[in-house]
């Protein structure tokens, strides 16, 4: 198990150490009691696809690596939530899966983890050392594309539903919900 622990990380430095000068990275972490038992699967959204990150449970992180530019992210369980970005290339951004309460079971949102400043979810919080430390990593494997590809038509079906409410937001709720270009660490 040490060696498999090892092995996970040398990958995620090495994916983080040689990306491309074009390439960013953001971590996805998850870290809550309430909804713990409830898995979360989260996605890029692109124009011409829907690209499947991986699975979370509790007390994990996701390690993603991607193109610098606007990205739009999802976030799937009982009903699907979004969260816009702007990357800057060479940066780290943290977005924390956060739960809310759902008509069945727990649902989740992708809150922006600021760069600074006095919000629950920053760098500055007394928190989020605990969130990275705390969070085992977690990669996308053989099972977890498995698992997409039997449920992709509900998840899209959740992306198309709920995509339509997100559209509904105000500029200041959008704002709220996107990782800013300064965000980055």
């Amino acid at each position: 198990m040490k060696k498999m622990t090892l092995v996970i990380v040398l990958l995620t430095l090495c994916s983080t150490l040689f990306a491309s000068e074009d390439e960013t990275t953001l971590v996805f972490m998850r870290s809550s009691v309430v909804g713990a038992a409830i898995k979360a699967t989260i996605y890029e959204i692109t124009e011409d696809e829907t690209i499947f990150i991986g699975i979370m449970k509790n007390k994990t992180k996701i390690n993603y690596v991607t193109s610098a530019g606007k990205h739009t992210f999802m976030v799937v369980s009982e009903a699907a939530d979004f969260m816009e970005a702007d990357l800057a290339a060479g940066k780290t951004y943290y977005a924390m899966v956060t739960p809310r309460t759902g008509a069945w079971k727990a649902r989740f949102s992708l809150i922006p983890v600021r760069n600074g400043g006095a919000t629950e979810f920053s760098t500055d919080s007394k928190k989020f050392e605990k969130w990275k430390s705390k969070t085992k990593l977690v990669t996308t494997d053989d099972s977890a594309r498995a698992w997409y590809e039997a449920h992709k038509d509900s998840v899209l079906e959740k992306q198309t539903k709920y995509w339509q409410k997100w559209q509904q937001k105000s500029a200041a709720e959008l704002s709220e919900r996107t990782l800013h270009i300064t965000d980055g660490t």
